[in-house]
């Protein structure tokens, strides 16, 4: 297999961006007078980087690039907090091993696996990925995903996961057949709300690289 960080931008620029319809629906009923967001869970710590590869400091600093270069963009959904969504968070260990994958190289610090990844996939493929990892409309919690063995879940990005239970492990199979399949590390992240998020220790990738 042919890995390289032009080959994943080349083919992620031609992979049209699914309607955002289904993101901008009427509110779900709130958890709250007012629901926490992802957004709000991601910059729990502030938006900074940190020596912490186990939490999320890459992904957040990934939503605020897109946010501040394409304010329109449908990643806000993340910060919507009413709108029910279930979304699979890959930490900065996860995304350390995609540019490790990808380079060749591996980073020293979280700081400089976000510009490594940044700076060779460009904002447009950024914001794919990032929506390949949202499930629109569903609060899936991990009493749903562990009986939905098999089930395919379509993202925002248009495409789709597909849940696969070994034993009690939980696993991802995404677009690429070739690289392991990202598992679920933590569960039912922001609880209680109609956002939920579970982790996952690589990133999804949204066509086989």
């Amino acid at each position: 297999m042919n890995i390289s960080m032009r080959g994943l931008t080349a083919a992620l620029a031609t992979s049209a961006l699914a309607s955002t319809a289904a993101l901008v629906a009427a509110p779900a009923a709130q958890a709250a007078d007012r629901p926490t967001s992802l957004a709000q869970v991601l910059a729990a710590d502030g938006h900074k980087f940190d020596k912490k590869w186990g939490d999320f400091d890459i992904l957040d600093a990934a939503v605020m690039a897109v946010l501040k270069e394409k304010p329109k963009s449908a990643v806000g959904v993340l910060a919507k907090g009413r709108v029910k969504l279930t979304a699979f968070l890959p930490t900065d260990r996860a995304f350390r091993q995609l540019a490790t994958t990808l380079t060749g190289t591996r980073p020293a610090t979280e700081k400089a696996t976000f510009k490594a990844l940044a700076s060779a996939a460009g904002i447009d493929t950024i914001e794919t990925v990032l929506l390949y990892h949202v499930v629109p409309g569903k609060t899936l919690g991990s009493g749903k995903v562990v009986k939905a063995d098999g089930a395919k879940l379509t993202t925002a990005q248009g495409g789709t996961v597909t849940v696969d239970i070994k034993g009690k492990r939980v696993f991802l199979a995404d677009a690429d057949p070739d690289l392991r399949n990202p598992q679920v590390i933590a569960v039912d992240i922001n609880k209680g709300n109609p956002q939920i998020a579970h982790a996952i220790n690589r990133v999804l990738l949204p066509l086989d690289i």
